[in-house]
């Protein structure tokens, strides 16, 4: 039998985050995970409670895409080690595949991988896709919050699994995308279209030489000029990871965006449209087209989000409310955001 006592205070909670302390990130993102309505009720209070400077104005929220054997995570790893030694507190939500048997995430490679970079000031969390598409999951976006109030950098590394798994670029401040050379897979994202996407592109494996240079070049080639002077340009770097070569170029590249989305007076913004893609995709899932249309339709719903100060559960469930309101409150939902 369940009772108040098997869940978190989410008042004690929040402060605890705040506070910085990595036990109550832990707790606080196993809450965001559970989807009982006792934690659920929790979870709202919680994201309630956290403050809306550090959500939606501080920190940097970084995410990190490409196919998969280009070197994500240990390019990750690499900037957790440089992060570090500019004093930076850095956080890691790593999206994995789901296991098709026990719908659990394969995890193995990428904490062996990330292990040696674990101290006090690094906190990681592996997460499973669940079979979401965009190569994320729907916790991501709550979770990013919660770790934006106790780190300085949030990087999410997606699932890498296709052409089109781009979610990460509505959800993240600075989207970098991982290439690999003499794979072929820079010219098929090229035809996907992926190349809008990022704000900057790293070719990793820098020292295998000529095919490095050469899916350099490709790359490079794609890129079109800014449209003006306030507009950001998208730049192609080489790195190593193994060599740790070119890791100082791309962290000052990332941090180059985030002043530029400071200068621009984007990023709030920004976030505040990151949660109402959020909260849009939660609803679809719900009620598909129909709800969205009955609801006012996808531009009327986001516009009504991104002037509100709400968290993204009560967001979420308010708009649900009403929609099931409007059809005499008959019919029950079946899932939980």
């Amino acid at each position: 039998m369940l009772t108040s006592s098997t869940f978190p205070d989410p008042d004690a909670l929040a402060l605890a985050v705040i506070d910085r302390q990595r036990p109550a990130v832990a707790k606080a993102l196993n809450l965001l995970d559970d989807q009982r309505p006792e934690a659920r009720r929790r979870a709202t209070r919680l994201l309630r409670l956290l403050p809306q400077q550090k959500l939606y104005a501080s920190g940097h929220l970084i995410g990190l895409t490409g196919p998969p054997g280009a070197g994500k995570s240990s390019i990750t790893a690499a900037l957790i080690t440089l992060w570090r030694e500019r004093g930076l507190r850095v956080a890691v939500l790593a999206v994995d595949p789901s296991s098709p048997i026990s719908g659990g995430a394969l995890l193995g490679d990428r904490l062996r991988m990330l292990s040696g970079q674990i101290d006090n000031e690094v906190f990681i969390r592996s997460l499973a896709c669940r079979g979401e598409f965009g190569g994320l999951s729907a916790e991501v976006w709550p979770m990013s919050l919660v770790m934006l109030t106790a780190f300085d950098v949030v990087l999410v590394e997606t699932v890498g699994v296709g052409q089109k798994e781009i979610d990460v670029s509505k959800l993240t401040d600075t989207t970098v995308f991982v290439a690999q050379p003499a794979s072929g897979d820079s010219i098929q994202f090229l035809k996907a279209g992926i190349m809008e996407v990022p704000h900057l592109l790293v070719v990793n494996k820098a020292d295998l030489g000529l095919a490095a240079r050469k899916t350099l070049a490709e790359l490079r080639a794609t890129l079109k000029p800014a449209v003006d002077e306030s507009s950001w340009q998208v730049t192609a770097l080489a790195a190593s990871a193994a060599r740790g070569t070119g890791i100082t170029e791309l962290a000052d590249g990332i941090e180059a965006h985030r002043r530029w989305l400071l200068n621009q007076n984007q990023l709030n913004a920004r976030r505040r449209q990151f949660q109402a893609e959020w909260v849009l995709k939660r609803l679809d899932d719900e009620f598909g087209r129909f709800g969205i249309n009955a609801l006012g339709g996808a531009d009327a719903i986001k516009r009504e989000l991104e002037r509100s100060e709400s968290s993204p559960f009560e967001q979420f469930e308010l708009l649900c409310q009403r929609f099931l309101e409007g059809w005499g409150g008959k019919r029950k939902r079946q899932t939980q955001p």
